[in-house]
């Protein structure tokens, strides 16, 4: 025990499953000389003859919130405290979580190789441009396409996404054939490849490489274990916004609803979209603004309601068929089911369901602050009643008429024919709401 008044640190200590032979020797001194031993079960086992018999020893696992207290409490007494961490603390670990608890200067990390390192060593692949992402979340289930951003493998698929090289940590919940039936899902098994690196630093330690990932979806790995992914083909660039009407799949043979490319383009532009927003799609109809708005919000999330089930199912088609994750779609009439949804930055009316005034008292009362509602209409009636439901609501509100003409062929010349007119409304919630 420190009977000095200068407070101990806490030592987080990165080990691997070789236990002692993979700690330096200020780190097994610092674990020697500890009165407190903070792990996993599994962690305090493999150094067991590495802690003092004097030592008392605590397993954080499903406790990780009482943690800080646990070494908070310890210091005060003047007692040394060790937290044993797989690899790099520092690396989807635990080091961050107590620093921002207990500050920066209360912890001293002795870092490790990380098992993501080693993964990529045992197959010799260069990791400075790998994306490291962690499943290391509760039990959601199997990925649904779809899922909201609270399933446990929402980022992982944004991450993948995005990059081409990924190394991930799992979870004995969040294995790599459930990611693997994820990529399935998403149909992007065709375009991803897959090694899995089991009991890292154990004598049973091995690597399984070359499987597809359909197959790996079938296999059961070994726990521990970390994934690897590397595409097997270019990324296409994508257009983030402007997309033509011709883009998204319409129901036939009758006249599917689509917002056009035009209103489209002046909705996003009014909606003051940002990366990370979290937008509402209400009357989905063909998923053209949600879909095109997903894309401008790659780290936020769209939530889409369409009553009509035909038009539900394009959506679901258009998203699949255009790579999206961050959107998720009910088959229902709003406003039921929105009390789920996250308050949104942004929200889009494309169709209401006879039910306007109650729908945009309802969005006011959960637009963020400096949130935008826009909605698009084509009689003067729902135009109208939009109108008074702001001003009983007292927001602030505009609305801008517009009317596009294309050209289209007519013998050897061309002539411009007029689309319908579009009232968009947009409004920001007032002190009332």
């Amino acid at each position: 025990m420190n009977t000095d008044n200068v407070l101990e640190k806490c030592r987080i200590l990165g080990v691997l499953d070789d236990g002692a032979a993979s700690l330096g020797a200020q780190a097994r001194q610092h674990l020697w000389h500890a009165d407190l031993v903070i792990g996993a079960e599994r962690t305090l086992k493999l150094l067991a003859k590495e802690i003092a018999p004097h030592a008392e020893q605590r397993d954080l696992t499903g406790a990780l919130s009482q943690v800080p207290e646990w070494i908070r409490a310890a210091q005060a007494d003047g007692r040394r405290v060790a937290v044993l961490a797989t690899g790099d603390p520092l690396c989807h670990g635990i080091a961050a979580y107590l620093a921002s608890r207990l500050c920066i200067e209360a912890i001293e990390v002795f870092p490790n190789v990380s098992t993501l390192q080693l993964a990529c060593a045992r197959l010799g692949l260069p990791w400075q441009e790998m994306r490291f992402a962690s499943v290391h979340s509760k039990d959601a289930g199997e990925w649904q396409a779809g899922a909201a951003p609270d399933h446990g493998l929402y980022a992982l698929l944004r991450d993948i996404r995005q990059h081409d090289r990924l190394a991930v940590l799992t979870s004995p919940f969040n294995t790599p054939d459930r990611i693997a039936r994820m990529l399935v899902t998403e149909q992007l098994d065709g375009e991803w490849e897959m090694a899995v690196a089991e009991r890292l630093c154990q004598p049973e330690e091995r690597v399984v490489s070359g499987v597809t990932i359909a197959a790996a979806a079938q296999l059961q790995f070994a726990d521990p274990n970390v994934v690897l992914l590397w595409r097997t083909r270019q990324r296409a660039p994508q257009v983030l916004f402007g997309l033509p009407d011709a883009s998204f799949e319409q129901r036939h043979p009758e006249k599917g609803l689509i917002t056009k490319n035009e209103v489209r383009a002046v909705s996003l532009a009014r909606m003051q979209l940002r990366a990370d927003s979290v937008v509402w799609d209400i009357g989905a109809g063909s998923g053209s603004v949600g879909l095109e708005a997903a894309r401008l919000c790659r780290n936020g999330h769209v939530y889409a309601i369409e009553k009509n089930e035909d038009d539900a199912a394009i959506v679901q088609r258009n998203r699949l068929a255009m790579g999206i994750s961050n959107h998720s779609l009910v088959h229902g009439k709003a406003p039921q089911g929105l009390q789920d949804w996250a308050d949104p930055d942004a929200v889009f009316v494309g169709g209401s369901g006879g039910e306007l005034a109650e729908l945009i008292a309802l969005i006011l009362q959960r637009l963020k602050p400096q949130g935008w509602l826009v909605m698009n209409f084509v009689t003067l009636e729902n135009l109208a009643a939009a109108v008074e439901a702001l001003k009983a609501n007292g927001a602030t509100w505009d609305v801008l008429q517009l009317q596009a003409a294309r050209s289209k062929p007519i013998l050897h010349m061309h002539r411009m024919a007029a689309e319908n007119p579009v009232w968009i409304v947009c409004a920001q919630a007032g002190e009332r709401a």
